[in-house]
């Protein structure tokens, strides 16, 4: 299988943690989004919507949104719980990625490393940090209860988070007042199978 990705980017960073930790092989392809490639002709008939990262599978079919491509690597897996109520929480801390933390860490991060903190995206920037670090409010107050975020053990819900949490400085947020965040990506660093953002 193959996966198109960003070497930088924390949503194509998810795959190649989740993999590495799954001791999954795959073929990984480099995609430019500062390049347009994300908007090629021969992207977007791989993928519509044009968006980073994609898997493709040896038989040609292509499952877009790093959060559901995560899902389909680790089926069966001890990193997707079985319970229905747990595995409803994965699914809560997951959306909460994508829609209270994503867009405020993430955004922030790509003004500042990808653009380069541009003028005309100062305000932007500035304006995603009240969000971020709300968002780090909310994970602090369940990581003081437990190691991971869904109790005692890794799961899909910790990998999706991590991905922009611990470069969040990148983005201008400071962890420093979050210990138990802090200690949590200590806690998945050390998990085998770990590697590094552009390891």
């Amino acid at each position: 299988m193959k996966i198109y990705g960003d070497k930088r980017s924390g949503n194509c960073y998810k795959l190649e943690l989740l993999t590495s930790i799954l001791e999954l092989q795959y073929e990984w392809i480099d995609v430019d989004i500062l390049k347009g490639e994300t908007r090629s002709a021969w992207f977007l008939e791989k993928s519509p919507n044009g968006k980073i990262p994609i898997l493709e599978l040896d038989d040609g079919r292509v499952l877009s949104e790093s959060n559901a491509i995560m899902h389909y690597l680790a089926a069966n897996s001890s990193l997707i719980p079985t319970s229905q109520f747990s595995f409803a929480s994965l699914l809560q801390w997951q959306f909460f990625e994508q829609y209270s933390h994503e867009p405020y860490i993430a955004v922030a991060r790509y003004i500042n490393i990808y653009l380069g903190m541009p003028e005309a995206r100062r305000a932007e920037f500035e304006s995603k940090q009240a969000g971020g670090y709300r968002a780090l409010a909310v994970m602090e107050a369940q990581l003081k209860n437990t190691p991971f975020l869904l109790g005692d053990t890794l799961s899909l819900a910790d990998i999706s988070l991590f991905a922009y949490t611990h470069v969040a400085h990148e983005g201008g947020f400071d962890l420093s007042a979050y210990p138990a965040v802090r200690n949590w990506i200590s806690l998945i660093q050390s998990q085998k199978g770990f590697v590094n953002m552009l390891a």
